[in-house]
C-alpha cells in the first residue's frame, strides 16, 4: 500500500557552494512567507482590474494536481541557506523521519 508521507532526515551532509565542501545542513520545510502588496505584479493587476478596458486578466484554468515539495537546507558552519526541490510534482506530504 502506498503512504502519502514522504520522509525526509533532519539533518544532511551535503554539498555547501559558500564553504565549497560537503557539511552538515540543518533541513528546515519551507513554508511561504507573507506577500507585500507593493510589489510590481500587484500594483499591475490593480490597475488592469481597475479599468474597463476589453478582456480582464483573471485566474488560470489549469489546475495543478500535485505541489513541489520545497525544503531549506541551512549549512552548520556558515549558516548559508539553500533552497531545494525534492522530486518534481508530488502529492506526497513532507514530513521528518525520526
Amino acid at each position: 500500500m502506498k503512504s502519502d508521507v514522504m520522509k525526509i532526515a533532519r539533518e544532511l551532509n551535503v554539498y555547501c557552494p559558500k564553504c565549497g565542501k560537503h557539511t552538515e545542513h540543518k533541513v528546515v520545510i519551507y513554508s511561504k512567507k507573507q506577500e507585500s502588496g507593493l510589489n510590481v505584479g500587484k500594483r499591475r493587476r490593480a490597475r488592469k482590474l481597475k479599468g474597463i478596458t476589453g478582456k480582464v486578466k483573471g485566474q488560470a484554468t489549469v489546475v495543478k494536481v500535485a505541489k513541489r515539495q520545497k525544503v531549506l537546507l541551512q549549512c552548520k558552519e556558515c549558516k548559508y541557506e539553500v533552497e531545494r526541490v525534492l522530486g518534481s510534482r508530488t502529492k506526497k506530504k513532507l514530513e521528518f523521519a525520526i
